[in-house]
């Protein structure tokens, strides 16, 4: 075990406390090997067709000067319709999703970020609800100073200017950006503070196709306001029973016959895992969390944990009609999901037809990387625990703990307790990663991208995927009671980062580690 004074909170406030001390959890599979929150039944969930499909909105850039993108982002409390109710949601500008930031390789991306959440006392975790902060999820940037910097720590009312150097990220990938304040991410997620960021191509092969971004996410009112976590909330992750497409619940996109568009999608979900399905139609493959891939894979479902995304390429059918974009069931462990057929959105073919192919080559530049003989090989396990005294009541009654390598990451007076890593710049690692656990984790590290050497256990073709194609990714399943081997370069930057579980609530909840790259 490593334990790691953390100086950078004293920009802000030193939040946390020792989050549990448990014992493995052991017993916890229901019916149908589903933990709490599951039923028993497949559910269809069949909204009716809602209207016209719509991008989310595009941030304004301040600046005229080539080379510079210059935001205003401001997170604050805003009414937002949700399928026709009036809900208070936090959000980023105001709007649900939060606006799309447009850059390419090489600009400088600057951010004038403003903390208006109201102040309303502490969550379950003993943190103020207030306390946010900004990650770019998926940026190859600096973990430092103002730039993807998650130690720090902004109050209400604070403001700070971030910078993000982009000339070491690589063109052609969807990003997105959420906070990342230990204790507060799920809730703030959950609430309504996720947005797209995404970086253009570095070629034209695609530049003929209609494109759209997809932003995946649930949510549950109460009243007018999202509902409160629970106890086993944490313990399960936390899902929605509203799934919408862009804040919409199953908008219409039109397609003409014969013509090729090009989704950009990113789950940024709490929990949510989407078994990704369009009926008739394969969904070609072109680009995942790192960038784009060699030339189209033809799929039949796509599986998008918390904090993926993918970038595919359907042709429509010759036949006009409504074809329903689906979210098949998917058992991740725990949640409804596993029994949920969602109609997510619905592509109207209709109008003239169009004769547009799929490209033959889209990346020649993305390779599968030889693993090097001398990369340095570290095994992290990931683990959920439970307190004495069962699920209900809040911390005191048997929230649990979830760690990495036994150890959950906590903070105390400015000094935090977590499993650390001290890697060294310029090498390659393996990192083996198994899960210890009866419910399936996304795996996320930052600052840096990885290939997928092995995955064991899981979604077969999530395995043939991404380990068959020279993908990069900063997000991967670890199956439950599996593991999932990755060829990990530590590249160009130095400083103090994060890898942890994707599902939010396990991150808060201890399943985070500390990456200190030399």
């Amino acid at each position: 075990m490593k334990t790691r004074k953390i100086n950078a909170f004293a920009l802000s406030c030193a939040i946390g406390a020792a989050l549990f001390q448990s014992p493995a959890m052991a017993g916890m599979m229901g019916g149908g090997g589903c933990m709490m929150g599951c039923s028993t039944s497949t559910t269809i969930i069949d909204p009716p067709r809602g209207a016209a499909f719509q991008d989310p909105a595009v941030m304004d850039n301040l600046s005229t000067t080539p080379g510079i993108v210059e935001v205003n982002m401001e997170a604050k409390v805003a009414r937002i319709n949700i399928n026709g109710t009036e809900a208070n949601l936090q959000t980023y500008n105001g709007t649900y999703p939060a606006p799309t930031i447009k850059v390419k390789k090489g600009d400088l991306l600057r951010v004038h970020f403003k903390n208006s959440l109201p102040d309303t006392g502490l969550n379950m975790h003993d943190h103020p609800r207030s306390v946010t902060n900004l990650h770019t999820h998926g940026l190859h940037v600096s973990p430092e100073g103002n730039s993807d910097n998650v130690m720090l720590h902004l109050m209400s009312g604070n403001t700070f200017d971030y910078e993000y150097d982009l000339n070491l990220h690589p063109g052609g990938n969807l990003n997105w950006y959420h906070p990342h304040a230990h204790g507060n991410a799920a809730e703030q997620v959950w609430a309504g503070q996720a947005g797209a960021l995404d970086v253009s191509d570095e070629t034209t092969v695609l530049s003929n196709f209609e494109t759209h971004i997809l932003v995946l996410k649930d949510i549950s009112l109460n009243g007018n306001a999202p509902a409160d976590h629970t106890s086993s909330d944490f313990m399960n992750g936390k899902e929605g029973n509203t799934m919408m497409v862009n804040g919409q619940v199953n908008p219409v996109l039109p397609m003409r016959p014969g013509q090729v568009q090009r989704w950009k999608i990113v789950n940024a979900s709490n929990a949510r895992f989407y078994k990704l399905s369009l009926a008739n139609h394969s969904l070609y493959v072109v680009g995942t969390d790192g960038g784009l891939l060699n030339k189209p894979y033809a799929q039949s479902t796509v599986l998008l944990s918390p904090g993926e995304r993918v970038d595919v390429l359907v042709k429509a059918s010759t036949t006009k009609g409504y074809y329903k974009f689906q979210a098949l069931p998917y058992n991740r462990g725990a949640g409804n999901s596993a029994y949920e057929q969602i109609t997510l959105m619905t592509a109207n073919i209709t109008g003239t037809s169009l004769s547009q192919s799929l490209p033959a080559s889209v990346n020649p530049n993305a390779v599968r990387l030889a693993v090097p003989a001398n990369a340095v090989t570290r095994r992290l396990e990931l683990a959920m625990g439970m307190m004495g005294g069962g699920m209900g009541g809040g911390m005191g009654g048997g929230m649990g703990m979830a760690t990495i390598n036994g150890i959950a990451f906590s903070v105390t007076n400015e000094q935090v307790d977590a499993y650390t890593i001290p890697s060294f710049l310029n090498t390659y690692e393996i990192w083996e990663v198994v899960n210890n656990s009866m419910m399936d984790h996304p795996f996320h590290q930052h600052v840096n991208h990885a290939q997928v050497i092995s995955i064991s256990g899981g979604d077969s073709a999530y395995k043939t995927l991404y380990t068959g194609t020279p993908a990069w990714k900063d997000t991967v399943i670890v199956p439950r009671m599996g593991s999932v081997k990755l060829l990990v370069p530590v590249m160009d930057y130095t400083g103090m980062t994060m890898f942890h579980c994707h599902i939010l609530e396990h991150e808060d909840m201890g399943m985070m580690g500390i990456w200190d790259i030399q």
